[in-house]
């Protein structure tokens, strides 16, 4: 159904203009409905698709471009063919010069790349290069974000319902602040909210990770405050006349626009990490065109190794691109000739930013730590440079503790036990020398004492703090390895992203030769890492430090191997496994490696063959992303969004599934019991209370405990009822290994939807969500 553009806004607050010409303007908007009077059908989300809402409507792709032909350095007398007639035959010593011209072309590109591989890594170049490739993917995200929703085309209401399930939570706190009367009151607001958990007053910043909205809520009323002041207009609003009987709505276009500057704002930071990636691999590899590899391999497996195109309010959107800043400042600091403090200050604000926007980010500096601590006993990092690393951990462990408002999951994690471990066990190594026992077993020691040490510390710790209930990333990782299932733990594997690694991905990564890539350069690091290990055992202390340089290469090796375990038992985590495979591929250049390889055959022509075999799936790749043409429609949620605005007092308490309370709390403000944030233990007792509706118990019970939550409307899905995204994980199967007491009884869900009394009054219903009133 088309959507077009009649009329002009009269909003005071914004320009509107008349746009001749504009292709957008007449574009069409596909909605995607299954068929007349059916509901949307939401696809299930696939590997790095995941929580993406709206529809997908792929469309063919145009052919692939031709590629440039060389001209021949010299011209030729020859007659060309006109009108169609054929001209003269080419004489083979014509032939000869045109192979000859595309020779010397040819020679003079390795010349080029062979100088810009042996050019040192000029900041002018390094920056260039850089900005330019940041500027790709930026607009490489933002087109893909528009062609899969229709972004710039929808209403406000439509945006706000574009951000499901955690994002419309998130995004719901930037709203309030921009709303306020004053930045401070926002802030003030959000620090004493009594919405999300009604009627319990809770610190949303301190629960939720707010520093990204807190910050660029500040931004955007500063950016809007100064060009108001000097009359610059941010924003053009339209009407948007949609076909019978829908209403016609408003749709804003611009920087001043709310939801434009948000997402705008995340995929410019996404852009600065593609920067980072292309110095990060220029740095580790040595050359510019490792950080070339590096930022193609990326781009080459794209939908592998982020999803901030389909979901830019996720946490990771904000908080990864400090992980790559991060890395690369610790691959400098573990070289020998970089010792600087500078470098040391920049690591702890580093892991500070990455930290305070994502709850699972300590768990990622858990591995890192348990990447250096035996590079650390075996002596790839000098001990008074190992000290320092540690001493920034810790500093920043306890500016994010301060700054989150004492939050006790800081310091009852498994990486602020493993930093103290580490702490005991150098304060103590001399202790542990004067043993006597061979230097294989002083490693071993060190290693066994420093990984239970930190799993005791870590439960004490918990227990001390009270948060052992909580649900941690180490939880469900647990929860996979031990095979442990319960209510709490079937509600996150059971949806896709949080499930184990698809069959697919290795076949993913081999058709553009990533994994075949990495596994060779890793099977180098660690075959020349065991042969000097072997060797150390045996030999002086000169000749050890000749031996074991070159440990950031170890450090990358073992990293590479921890996030492969963390991807393989959650899909989720591959945004950690891919990028970094890409920064490994960069190593391909380095002479450190493969110095006896270009000794034998030229370093331009395996790396113009490298890329070539790169390039044929990964453009297939590219043009599949940008293929994708569709535009976001949920009007039975627009349905129930408008009755609940205009139909139920402002202070009406609201439950029902976690998707759906986000996006009740973002677009209508009213008070809710539940969210998307399941990981607090109070939060899933009450979530469970709420889920009881599609459990097997009596709707007497389940009415009775909503009371005690003060719910005075239930939004009950029908979808929920019925719905399995694979075997054991529909909620009746959930419910029925929660509580197998009530197994025989007949489901409540399809009780409810039949006839809802006497506990409950249907007050509102369409093709996907009924809304019952609590009596």
């Amino acid at each position: 159904m088309p959507r077009q553009r009649r009329s002009k806004s009269k909003d005071a607050a914004s320009a509107s203009k008349a746009r001749p010409g504009s292709p957008r303007s007449t574009r069409p908007r596909r909605r995607g409905r299954p068929g007349a009077g059916e509901p949307e059908k939401e696809r299930l989300p696939r590997a790095a698709e995941a929580d993406r809402p709206g529809l997908r409507r792929p469309v063919s792709g145009g052919p692939p471009p031709g590629s440039a032909r060389p001209l021949s350095p010299r011209k030729t007398s020859k007659p060309r063919a006109q009108n169609g007639v054929p001209g003269e035959a080419v004489p083979p010593s014509s032939l000869l010069r045109r192979f000859q011209g595309l020779s010397c072309v040819l020679e003079q590109l390795r010349d080029k790349v062979h100088l810009l591989r042996r050019r040192q890594l000029s900041v002018r170049t390094t920056v260039g290069l850089g900005i330019f490739v940041g500027v790709m993917h930026w607009i490489h995200l933002s087109v893909l974000f528009e062609n899969d929703r229709h972004f710039s085309h929808l209403s406000s209401l439509e945006r706000e319902m574009t951000f499901r399930t955690e994002m419309g939570l998130y995004y719901s706190y930037f709203k309030t602040i921009i709303q306020a009367p004053s930045f401070l009151e926002g802030l003030w607001t959000i620090m004493n909210d009594r919405l999300t958990e009604y009627p319990l007053v809770i610190n949303t910043v301190k629960r939720f990770h707010l520093y990204p909205e807190v910050i660029l809520a500040f931004w955007y009323r500063t950016f809007v405050g100064l060009m108001n002041l000097f009359g610059i207009e941010t924003k053009t609003c339209w009407n948007v006349t949609r076909v019978q009987p829908l209403s016609e709505v408003q749709s804003c276009e611009g920087i001043g626009e709310p939801a434009c500057f948000y997402v705008g704002v995340i995929f410019i930071l996404n852009g600065v990490m593609m920067s980072m990636f292309f110095v990060y691999g220029a740095c580790l590899s040595g050359t510019h065109i490792g950080g070339l590899i590096t930022v193609l391999c990326y781009f080459f497996n794209h939908g592998e190794a982020t999803r901030v195109m389909w979901t830019p309010p996720l946490r990771e959107s904000f908080s990864y691109p400090f992980l790559v800043l991060q890395m690369c400042i610790l691959t400098l600091i573990l070289r020998p000739s970089h010792s600087s403090g500078r470098y040391f200050v920049a690591l702890c604000l580093s892991n500070v930013a990455f930290m305070l926007p994502w709850q699972f980010a300590q768990f990622i500096l858990f591995t890192q730590i348990a990447s250096l601590f035996p590079m650390y006993v075996v002596g790839y990092i000098e001990p008074s440079k190992f000290k320092k690393i540690i001493y920034m951990n810790m500093i920043s462990v306890l500016l994010c503790f301060v700054l989150m408002f004492g939050n006790p999951m800081y310091l009852s994690s498994y990486y602020s036990s493993s930093l103290l471990m580490t702490w005991v066990i150098i304060l103590k190594r001399n202790n542990i020398h004067r043993l006597g026992v061979s230097e294989l077993n002083f490693w071993l020691i060190q290693c066994f004492g420093w990984f239970c040490g930190t799993i005791i510390l870590k439960f004490l710790t918990s227990k001390i703090l009270g948060v052992s209930d909580h649900i941690r990333l180490s939880d469900l990782i647990a929860a996979r390895i031990l095979r442990f299932t319960d209510f709490d733990t079937l509600i996150y594997t059971c949806a896709p992203e949080f499930g184990f690694m698809e069959k697919a991905t290795p076949m993913r990564y081999i058709r553009t030769l990533l994994l075949p890539l990495v596994m060779m350069i890793t099977y180098f690091i660690l075959k020349k890492t065991f042969r000097d290990v072997l060797f150390v055992l045996s030999t002086n202390t000169y000749q050890r430090k000749q031996l074991l340089e070159h440990g950031e290469l170890i450090f990358h090796t073992l990293q590479l191997l921890a996030f492969t375990a963390l991807a393989v038992l959650i899909m989720r985590l591959k945004l950690f496994l891919t990028p970094h495979m890409c920064v490994m591929a960069s190593l391909i250049c380095s002479r450190r490696l493969f110095g006896w390889l270009f000794y034998r055959v030229r370093f331009e022509n395996v790396i113009f063959g490298l890329l070539t075999v790169m390039s044929l799936q990964g453009f297939v790749n590219l043009r599949s992303q940008w293929s994708i043409l569709g535009e976001f429609n949920n009007m039975p949620q627009e349905e129930l969004i408008e009755w609940i605005k205009y139909n139920t007092r402002p202070d009406a308490v609201f439950a029902g599934a976690m998707p759906t309370m986000a996006s009740v709390k973002l677009s209508t403000l009213r008070p809710i019991v539940n969210h998307p944030h399941y990981e607090d233990a109070d939060l899933r007792a009450r979530t469970k209370i709420v889920y009881g509706a599609y459990s097997r118990k009596s709707a007497k019970e389940v009415r009775d405990k909503l009371l005690q939550l003060h719910v005075n409307y239930y939004i009950l899905e029908e979808a929920w009822c019925v719905v399995r995204t694979k075997p054991g994980c529909s909620m009746l199967e959930i419910w029925d290994l929660e509580d197998p007491s009530n197994a025989a009884n007949a489901p409540l869900c399809g009780t409810l939807l039949q006839d809802a009394r006497p506990y409950f009054t249907a007050v509102f219903q369409n093709s996907m969500y009924r809304v019952l009133k609590v009596a």
